[in-house]
This record gives C-alpha cells, sequence and structure tokens, in this order.
C-alpha cells in the first residue's frame, strides 16, 4: 500500500493540469515557485511551458552583503567609525537572515554596554557570536586543560599563518564558546572565494591538523580536542579523491554520486560514494590516508621548526586568554617555513 505516494501523485498532477489550463482565453498569468530542493523536482514540472526558467537566489557577494547591511542597520544607530563595507567582508557565507541577526547582535551588545550607538568592536563581538556561539565563561577549565587547549589553538594559528590560500588568522582565544569549543581560532577571508586549487586545500588540511600536532610535540600524546578537525580533514581529502580528481593514482574521475541537497551547497557535505569495486574502494581509501598524512607531517615540520615561537605565542595566550589585533599579526609574522630536505644520491 502505497497511500502517500498516491496522495503526492494526484496533487502532483492536478497541479500540471492546473498548469496546462492557465493558457486558455486571453489572460496571461505568470506562476512562480520556490524550493531549496530542485534536484527533487519532477521533471515534469520542468519541461518548456510549465517552470522553465530558473532563477537561482544564492548567498550575497560582498557588495549584497554591504547592501543588506546598510537596510538593516537603518534600523540602530551607528558609531561614526563603523565601516559596514569592512564588516561584509568579514562575512563571506552570510545570507539575509545571517545579517538581520548579525545587526541585532550588535545591538544587543551595545545596548548592555551602555553605548548610545553601535561600534564597530559590537559588530566584531557579534562576528564570533553567530559563527563560534556565545561565550561560556562558566566553564572554567582546570589549568592542565587550559595549557592544552592554548597549544592546540597556537598550533592551529601557525600552520594557518604559512599556508597559501588560507584565510587570515584574526584572532585566537580559550574562552570556551558555544556547544562544544574549549577554544578557537578565527580565521577571516579578505575576499570571497569561489576556487580553490589542489595547494590550497592541502593547506586547509594541514591547518586542521595544526592543533593536533602541537600536542603531539609539546605533551607527546593526544586528545579527544581534535575530533572535529579530523573529521572535517577527512571529508575535504575524500572529496579531493573522489568528487575534484586531485589523485594521481585514481586519476580524473568522479567516485561520488554528488551531493543530494546540493542547492546553495558549501562545498563541506560528505560525498556519498558510488558504487565501486573493493580495490578501488580501498584505493581511495589509501589515498584520502595519505592526503591526510601528508597534512600532518607538514604541520609537524612547520611547529617543530617554530617551536619557541610556538611556545612565546602560548604563554601569552594563557596570560590574556585571547591575542588578536596587531599584537597577533607581528607574532605570526615571525613564522618561518622549515628548509627543503635535500636528497643526495
Amino acid at each position: 500500500m502505497y497511500g502517500g505516494n498516491d496522495e503526492r501523485e494526484q496533487t502532483l498532477n492536478q497541479l500540471l493540469a492546473e498548469m496546462d489550463g492557465f493558457n486558455a482565453g486571453d489572460t496571461t498569468v505568470i506562476v512562480l515557485a520556490a524550493t531549496n530542493r530542485p534536484e527533487i523536482l519532477d521533471p515534469a514540472l520542468l519541461r518548456p511551458g510549465r517552470f522553465d526558467r530558473q532563477v537561482l537566489v544564492d548567498r550575497p557577494d560582498v557588495k549584497g552583503r554591504e547592501a543588506i547591511l546598510r537596510i538593516h542597520a537603518q534600523e540602530v544607530k551607528l558609531g561614526e567609525a563603523v565601516d559596514l563595507k569592512a564588516i561584509a567582508t568579514r562575512t563571506p557565507g552570510f545570507a539575509g537572515a545571517d545579517l538581520a541577526n548579525l545587526v541585532n547582535e550588535a545591538a544587543l551588545l551595545a545596548a548592555r554596554n551602555n553605548r548610545d550607538a553601535v561600534q564597530q568592536e559590537d559588530f566584531a563581538e557579534a562576528i564570533e557570536r553567530v559563527v563560534a556561539g556565545l561565550e561560556k565563561k562558566s566553564r572554567v577549565l582546570n589549568d592542565k586543560e587550559k595549557e592544552i587547549v592554548a597549544y592546540h589553538e597556537v598550533g592551529h594559528a601557525i600552520v594557518g599563518a604559512v599556508m597559501p590560500g588560507t584565510d587570515k588568522v584574526a584572532k585566537i582565544s580559550i574562552v570556551p564558546r558555544g556547544m562544544a569549543a574549549l577554544g578557537y581560532t578565527l580565521q577571516l577571508p579578505t575576499e570571497d572565494r569561489f576556487l580553490r586549487d589542489e595547494a590550497e586545500l592541502k593547506g586547509q588540511i594541514a591547518t586542521l591538523l595544526g592543533g593536533r600536532s602541537a600536542e603531539e610535540i609539546i605533551f607527546g600524546s593526544i586528545t579527544t580536542g581534535a575530533s572535529n578537525d579530523l573529521q572535517r580533514a577527512t571529508d575535504m581529502a575524500e572529496q579531493m579523491v573522489t568528487a575534484y580528481g586531485m589523485s594521481k593514482v585514481l586519476g580524473p574521475l568522479a567516485y561520488d554520486r554528488g551531493s543530494q541537497n546540493n542547492f546553495l551547497d558549501n562545498g563541506m557535505t560528505p560525498n556519498v560514494r558510488r558504487v565501486v569495486s573493493d580495490d578501488t574502494a580501498q584505493a581511495i581509501d589509501a589515498e584520502v590516508k595519505s592526503l591526510v598524512e601528508e597534512g600532518h607531517q607538514r604541520a609537524l615540520a612547520i611547529l617543530r621548526n617554530n617551536r619557541e615561537l610556538m611556545e612565546t605565542v602560548t604563554e601569552k595566550l594563557l596570560a590574556s586568554e585571547v591575542i588578536e589585533g596587531d599584537m597577533l599579526g607581528e607574532l605570526l609574522g615571525q613564522v618561518r617555513l622549515p628548509k627543503p630536505e635535500v636528497v643526495t644520491a
């Protein structure tokens, strides 16, 4: 019995019949519809004469975000130093609702601090709240855990500072935020990016593994704090192999089925593999492991080469809990890549 499916089919058939009937007479009717799941629509709906023109309403670019911010900012009083263009640059991927929430959060922060107008620092804090969650200062870490978290975040920052194509490291914090984050490294892009090359993706994997690598170097052991980093690094490596054809062993072939919900996809949705042979599956797993391990060794080499700097930055982070601005830029400007090894016959 497929009662639910029967009802759906009847509804679809009636809609198709009504759309065909709209053309009768002299009245011109334009039918508009919206969906965030275009990939599951019946092909009959999309044939010429029905919904034959598709208009993608994507997330806004930097100019669009600035325009949206100006609309919502009309409802609050802004300080003279507020730069909405700079805020738009720091919010890639934000949709209109996200930007409206951002302005609201900034206004609430200004009100809590008894300010007469919303300032730039209110927007900066609001961005962190939207991206990383609320501060959880009540979540008190013991001294050992705080030290581990500090080295972990500094490891991310140092590796990310020298990787090609990575976003600028804007802040390191060991103040817990959100549901589970005990600390975080905030990277903010300077421009909208739509393409990443192989070297940049490998750099992102190395940056994700920088925290775990720092724990290995300093403490000789690892903790559960890197679980999310490992998941993201593994997903990125698998996409490189199965979706982007970035494997010399497997070649320029796509082994994934594509996202099941690809509308406005941000490229980070774990992919579902096609049905492949056991040998191919083993080759894919081996390539994914190789990419992740390559990033791991790269992160270890960078951190070992900058161990003294890593310890200096961590001491400052433990003392202040947050490092940002010019001080952070000056410290990360001292990061040096390890010299390439010379192999002789």
